[in-house]
């Protein structure tokens, strides 16, 4: 029989590095430049995705994947470092936003030609605008008219032949180029109806009958839609001027970014060697509600209206269709807040807002099964949780999704917390219960 080597002979296993976590607070010194561009609300800094990726080590050829993608700074970070991703969402508005997010520096100089000869077109030949376009929400006939005529030209132009189907134009499909052009408008529209923002940055207010829509001129419009063009061009000319001055800089890694619901993504079995992503948080926000005005623009693009697109996020404030019952696989502290929360005496607790915090631990549940499926063994998952408070009890998700993680196959190997405001804390609401301020934002590291 062969005797083993002494202990002292053996050769020690590789230690992985220990991962570098950043805050995952977003911060608005920090979103200059190219990045300013796309300040959407939630997800982490490019800085703390960035360091994470980096210190992970990953072998060349890994894959890096994004579950819930959002503005697309998991995508962004992992191809400025040269690794490939996969980034998945199911709003179409983050979807546009994340390819354009990776449109190459080289594009600098093609955008205000582009977006001259669009405004050029939209000049000549305004469309005839639908009695049910959505931009009349907001919008007076002839101000909604431009703007549509301005992105009925940026999808003549730009949305090629790849992008369309018989059954619809493929969002993501649509080329950097194109995408850029849309954000250029997303964010003309947003400061034309910045009368109808809110205290919550994530909402922008319907208009009543009663209020009064925008009436800009066609000059205001392309003036704004011009400038925004001109300060992107700038941007990212700024960011050619800068990795260029890098010496030996990686090739930018390749990226996919799809238009998908979590729930029923498709990815193949241990396809994933790490995931870096913030899934929607369980504090009743409408993510549809808060990218309302660019699903306005996109409208003609789109095979589902913004209410049903709602229903199917995770966190979805309508009561779902179906009837769901609490399952095992979302673990005891789930059962026990959802217990607790069913029996709370203030209004609709048993009844409305059992049933979508009912769905949102369904959808998660599944959503983390599938994330987990694609996961290599020995893969990283890293997840950046907020917790919550349901009028005074405590909504630990953290936990809750740790206990989740580790019912479909993963092991929790470090959590780091970090205290920060809260939006709950500008509710008014919020001081008829003695709770903390604040939140803990959990960043959760899993291993498969």
């Amino acid at each position: 029989m062969r005797r083993a080597a002494p202990i002292s002979a053996r050769k020690a296993a590789p230690i992985a590095p220990p991962l570098r976590i950043l805050s995952p607070k977003r911060n608005k010194l920090l979103q200059t430049g190219w990045e300013g561009f796309f300040p959407y609300y939630a997800g982490f800094p490019e800085v703390f995705a960035r360091e994470l990726l980096q210190s992970a080590e990953l072998p060349r050829g890994a894959v890096i994947l994004d579950p819930w993608n959002g503005s697309g700074t998991t995508t962004y970070a992992a191809s400025g470092l040269g690794l490939s991703s996969i980034g998945i969402d199911l709003n179409p508005v983050m979807i546009i936003v994340a390819r354009a997010r990776l449109l190459p520096p080289t594009e600098a100089d093609h955008l205000k030609p582009l977006a001259a000869t669009i405004l050029a077109h939209a000049y000549s030949s305004q469309p005839i605008l639908d009695s049910n376009d959505a931009l009349l929400g907001w919008f007076e006939p002839s101000t909604a008219a431009f703007i549509r005529g301005v992105e009925q030209n940026i999808r003549r132009s730009l949305v090629g032949n790849m992008a369309k189907s018989p059954d619809g134009i493929h969002l993501d499909k649509i080329s950097g180029t194109a995408a850029t052009l849309y954000v250029a408008l997303f964010a003309t529209c947003r400061k034309l109806v910045a009368p109808f923002r809110s205290s919550n940055p994530t909402w922008l207010r319907v208009p009543k009958e009663t209020d009064a829509r925008v009436a800009a001129t066609k000059a205001t419009v392309a003036q704004y839609f011009a400038a925004n063009v001109r300060d992107m061009s700038a941007a990212l000319a700024a960011k050619l001027d800068a990795d260029l001055r890098i010496a030996n800089p990686p090739r930018a890694g390749q990226c996919k970014i799809n238009l998908s619901d979590t729930v029923s993504m498709k990815l193949r079995k241990s396809s994933i060697d790490f995931v870096l992503t913030s899934p929607p948080y369980c504090t009743r926000i409408d993510y549809t509600a808060a990218t309302r005005i660019e699903l306005a623009v996109l409208a003609p693009l789109l095979t589902v209206g913004a209410r049903a697109l709602g229903k199917q996020m995770i966190g979805s404030t309508q009561v779902p269709s179906a009837s769901i019952e609490v399952d095992e696989s979302w673990g005891k502290t789930c059962a026990r807040f959802l217990k607790k929360l069913r029996k709370h005496p203030s209004k609709a607790s048993s009844g409305y807002y059992y049933r979508t915090h009912l769905d949102y631990f369904h959808k998660m549940s599944r959503s983390i099964e599938r994330m987990s499926h694609a996961l290599k063994v020995g893969g990283h998952a890293i997840l950046v949780i907020q917790d919550s408070y349901y009028k005074d009890l405590h909504n630990d998700l953290p936990r809750i999704i740790t206990e989740i993680g580790v019912e479909h196959g993963l092991s929790i190997e470090r959590r780091k917390n970090f205290h920060l405001r809260s939006m709950s804390d500008i509710n008014p609401g919020r001081r008829s219960y003695v709770r903390p301020s604040g939140a803990t934002e959990s960043v959760l590291c899993f291993v498969k």
